[in-house]
């Protein structure tokens, strides 16, 4: 339970640190895009996204920890699929909605 404590709390101050425009270089494909690819995107949204992303990816690995004590494959099973509902949403809105038009 610990250890779950400490990744959340990175996560959080990640997410912090990428919102305040300070952390773009962890987002990956942004650091290593050229010039003219960098002026397609709306980084203000892609910023969102994936400060987004970070704060949902604790809570969703929580859920098994907080639905019951012992260990429960249906916890399990549902954090994986709303964890693969958010990756996906996360991809579709950095390649749509963080474009500029």
């Amino acid at each position: 339970m610990t250890s779950f404590i400490i990744i959340s709390i990175i996560f959080v101050i990640l997410a912090v640190i990428i919102l305040m425009g300070k952390g773009d270089f962890l987002i990956a494909g942004y650091n290593t895009a050229s010039k003219e690819d960098k002026k397609k995107v709306n980084i203000k949204r892609l910023r969102l996204v994936i400060a987004g992303i970070l704060i949902l990816v604790p809570l969703i690995i929580g859920i098994p920890f907080f639905m019951c004590k012992e260990d429960n494959a249906s916890a399990e099973i549902i954090a994986a699929i709303i964890g693969i509902i958010i990756a996906f949403t996360g991809i579709i809105l950095a390649n749509t909605w963080c474009l500029k038009k």
